[in-house]
């Protein structure tokens, strides 16, 4: 007869995989992406090493899993700040600003899991997340153009060249040191250099950028 795990099993296998998870994040946010071992992670989490490597058997998997982990919560916010929109230009600029200030709220972990460079582990996920975001973006850009908001552009182009400026405007090693109490003021600066960029007029970016919601 096979085994069948009851509910409260089930609950804590669960538990234990966000508590290793969560412990990476927190890893990666203080000391980077290289920091994300298997023993810290272990001893973070209060588990032992063991339990860590019969979740995921190797760092890559880890990493991975905190990848994947953090790519469906960003992009799950971003898609329901865009959704929430009333127009495509508007959508497009609740994307970015959400992006921009979520970052901003942990530009240390937003870059480990972006943009830093790895020691002799496979890049895969953090690249796939990548493509993730600029395909977003480059979604928001397909819907804009084609209601005729934007001038036409190449998307596969310009969302990666959007995402790039991002991610170095925002967390890169040129960024301007994080000020938590002008967040606002930087969250609507590069939303409004985004919105420029793709081809919005000053005057309907600004006034964009003016009704963007702050993520919460």
């Amino acid at each position: 007869m096979a085994y069948r795990r009851t509910e409260n099993v089930v609950r804590r296998l669960a538990a234990r995989h966000a508590a290793i998870i969560a412990a990476a994040a927190t890893l990666a946010a203080e000391a980077g992406i290289n920091a994300v071992q298997i023993g810290p992670v272990s001893q973070r989490a209060g588990v032992a090493t063991g339990t860590v490597y019969r979740y995921f058997p190797s760092k890559t998997e880890l990493v991975a899993a905190l990848v994947a982990a953090v790519s469906e919560r960003e992009l799950g916010e971003m898609r329901r700040a865009a959704d929430a929109a009333p127009g495509p230009l508007s959508a497009l600029a609740g994307a970015i600003t959400t992006f921009a200030a979520r970052s901003l709220a942990n530009p240390k972990l937003a870059f480990a899991l972006i943009a830093e460079q790895a020691d002799g582990a496979p890049d895969e996920a953090r690249l796939a997340f990548r493509k993730t975001l600029a395909a977003e973006f480059g979604e928001r850009l397909m819907i804009a153009m084609r209601g005729g908001h934007l001038p036409d552009q190449d998307p596969t182009i310009a969302a990666p060249a959007l995402l790039g400026a991002l991610i170095e405007g925002l967390v890169g090693p040129l960024a301007a040191p994080a000020d938590r109490s002008n967040t606002r003021d930087t969250v609507q600066a590069i939303t409004l250099f985004a919105l420029r960029a793709v081809g919005v007029a000053d005057a309907r970016a600004r006034g964009l950028v003016v009704q963007a919601r702050m993520p919460v």
